[in-house]
């Protein structure tokens, strides 16, 4: 068993509704208040934003990428110029996924085995290398607050043998991943964040069994600050995904953050609150932004749809978004339609907004004791706006406690 190192990196839960809570992750770089969400900033920079406007909208804690930066514009480049915080001047908390999700995604260009991951630069075509080792050294050199374990990410619905093997495979370099962290926490200095919290990643697809057997395998290493799950929306249907998420909650410790990864719609942030998520990411906000799209309580809209064209009211009414406090549906459909980067950039700043917005709400109604009757009437009210265009099934009823 490995024990916890001291502070600077804890958890504490200081209300509850059901499996719902608000707590606060101690890191670093600054306290999170959970849940929260976190802007996706693949390549160091949330697309269209600045650090001034995250700060501004509430944002707590952003995610980068090591896959992407390791290719460009070179992990040892970030280190050399002071590590992420420094490079991207962001002063709050930062976590770095791994890239195992990336490097699994590019069929046709990688080659596995047990000892990591071949593959060829989506960008030049040169040909590189992924292993446990390997990428915890990357992410040491970006010095992000917290770092994620090297995983196997199979397709969402694969079938239980190739799910299975890149669970098992997945857990066998957990073991070579924190060796290799704690080594270089011992070895490596100075470095640009001294201290830094590994998260495991829970993986086993859409079976309960797996899950199951993934989060023990886990919790019985010991010594985690936080737990990853893995694994979801990558295309299987919503109620497999809060399936997983109602097994892994009954399986994780409570004393610790879980973070839900790649999972960023409105309605799965409040779904995954109810399953005891603290912590999500995803870069839907801004990729819609980029292409019109806007969220709002009634459901997602698209600005490209003539039926805004007049519309003198802001893209959410109860929205306080300097986007929202500024501009008509009708004056960003006109950005949009004519191509104007302002619109794509304010339309990403209000989703983004409404997203950390979505989390702060949710944690005050856990601490006031009014989750679950707000959290039912602004699922039904949002789904029923999406199901109006076609775009969602019916919410999923949760799970008893597992």
């Amino acid at each position: 068993m490995h024990s916890l190192p001291a502070p600077p990196f804890a958890f504490q839960v200081e209300h509850e509704r059901g499996r719902a809570r608000a707590g606060t992750f101690a890191t670093p770089h600054g306290a999170v208040r959970t849940p929260a969400f976190m802007a996706v900033g693949t390549l160091a920079t949330v697309k269209g934003l600045d650090p001034d406007d995250l700060h501004a909208m509430g944002a707590q804690m952003i995610l980068a990428n090591a896959y992407h930066l390791h290719l460009r514009p070179g992990d040892a480049l970030v280190r050399r110029l002071g590590g992420l915080h420094r490079f991207m001047a962001w002063d709050g908390p930062i976590l770095t996924d791994s890239g195992g999700f990336q490097v699994f995604s590019l069929e046709g260009l990688r080659t596995i085995d047990e000892d990591g991951v071949s593959f060829r630069s989506h960008i030049d075509g040169s040909a590189r290398r992924f292993t446990a080792e390997s990428v915890m050294a990357i992410e040491r050199g970006l010095g992000a607050d917290v770092i994620m374990q090297f995983d196997h990410v199979p397709p969402g619905q694969s079938a239980e043998p190739v799910a299975r093997d890149a669970m098992e495979r997945s857990l066998r370099w957990l073991a070579r991943c924190r060796a290799e962290f704690e080594r270089l926490r011992a070895e490596d200095a100075p470095a640009p964040t001294p201290e830094q919290a590994l998260f495991p990643i829970v993986q086993g697809g859409i079976h309960a069994g797996l899950r199951r057997e993934s989060a023990r395998a886990i919790v019985g290493m010991g010594g985690w600050h936080g737990y990853g799950v893995g694994g979801l929306s990558v295309g299987e249907a919503k109620a497999d995904m809060y399936g997983v998420l109602d097994v892994v909650d009954g399986e994780l410790p409570r004393d610790r953050p879980r973070y839900l990864m790649g999972v960023g719609y409105p309605e799965d942030l409040v779904e995954g609150v109810r399953r005891g998520v603290d912590l999500f990411d995803c870069v839907a906000p801004t990729r819609m932004g980029r292409n019109g799209a806007a969220l709002t309580q009634d459901g997602r809209i698209n600005l490209r749809n003539a039926r805004w064209r007049e519309d003198p009211g802001p893209l959410d009414a109860d929205c306080t978004c300097a986007t929202c406090r500024r501009f008509t549906r009708a004056y960003l459909r006109h950005l949009v339609t004519a191509d104007e980067m302002l619109g794509l950039r304010l339309i990403s700043l209000h989703n983004v907004h409404f997203l950390v917005a979505l989390m702060a709400r949710a944690r005050a109604t856990i601490a006031d004791g009014t989750f679950d009757a707000w959290s039912a009437a602004w699922l039904e009210r949002y789904l029923a706006g999406e199901a109006a265009r076609g775009a969602v099934a019916k919410p999923v009823t949760p799970h008893p406690k597992r």
